[in-house]
């Protein structure tokens, strides 16, 4: 297991490191709008992709 000081630095790690990544998501909020407007379409593409791969797979395998 860990120690009480690791445990702590564990902890005060990471609520620092979430301020930080908190502070920068917000610094670059509107390059974030200029730049990835329409990011759920790659999401949603690379969904479909899987969700099609899977059909085919079972599809062709499915005896």
């Amino acid at each position: 297991m860990f120690s009480k000081g690791q445990a702590v630095f564990g902890i005060l790690f990471a609520i620092a490191f979430i301020i930080f990544i908190a502070w920068s998501y917000r610094k670059d909020l509107k390059l974030h709008k200029l730049y990835y407007k329409n990011v759920w379409v790659v999401g949603f593409a690379i969904i479909a992709v899987i969700a099609i791969f899977g059909v085919l797979t079972f599809m062709l395998h499915g005896n």
